[in-house]
């Protein structure tokens, strides 16, 4: 079972799959599912989860910015209203869902969360392989930490255009995939996405800001 936790649609300022296509993208991926994870919105999961198969399921997501830096809620029902560190982290499992720390201790794109010991007992998952992370050193340091403070594992693309979905993610020999998050049974997988991708997800953003 292979699961890419970490993609965007069109619903994000900087992304811009179709849900239809994504689903379809990431099952020619030989991909058991994907997480879309918009940016402060669960829209595109939400349509995205109407073209799920017997074989393919979508999990709904959002990446939502906090004063602190991002965080991804997984497995939401409804929007995530706050936007402060702890009242996200309540709102995520409020219903039910896990908190995730994406791309943590990444410098360069400056939306990134620098946890420390004491934030460990709010924090489900981290993602220890980014796709995007333009420094292997990133992905590294999650990694250490999530070792270090026992805190479950997880990865993803961090896609915004379809040739990026599966380029990260995660494989595991369970099938229920929400017990699988919730103890980390993953093994990580995964290629760096060439930095151009990061450089057009900008231009895309400021295009779509003049387009309002």
């Amino acid at each position: 079972m292979k699961y890419d936790f970490h993609t965007h649609s069109k619903y994000s300022a900087d992304g811009r799959g179709e849900p239809e296509l994504m689903v379809k993208k990431a099952i020619a991926q030989g991909l058991s599912g994907i997480a879309v994870t918009d940016h402060n919105t669960i829209r595109g999961g939400v349509e995205a989860k109407k073209y799920e198969t017997s074989d393919f399921e979508v999990i709904v997501g959002s990446e939502i910015m906090t004063d602190r830096g991002e965080v991804i809620g997984l497995f939401l029902s409804e929007e995530v209203k706050y936007r402060s560190f702890m009242d996200v982290v309540d709102e995520i499992k409020d219903q039910n869902g896990f908190v995730v720390v994406p791309h943590p201790f990444d410098t360069i794109r400056g939306k990134s969360v620098f946890p420390k010991e004491e934030d460990v007992r709010f924090i489900d998952n981290m993602e220890v392989f980014n796709s995007r992370c333009v420094l292997t050193n990133y992905n590294k340091k999650a990694e250490d930490f999530a070792g270090k403070n026992a805190v479950n594992i997880i990865a993803g693309s961090d896609a915004h255009f379809l040739r990026e979905i599966g380029s990260g993610g995660v494989v595991t020999e369970s099938e229920d995939i929400y017990e699988a998050v919730a103890k980390g049974d993953f093994k990580v997988f995964g290629r760096r996405s060439t930095p151009v991708n990061l450089g057009l997800s900008e231009i895309l953003r400021f295009w779509k800001m003049l387009r309002e």
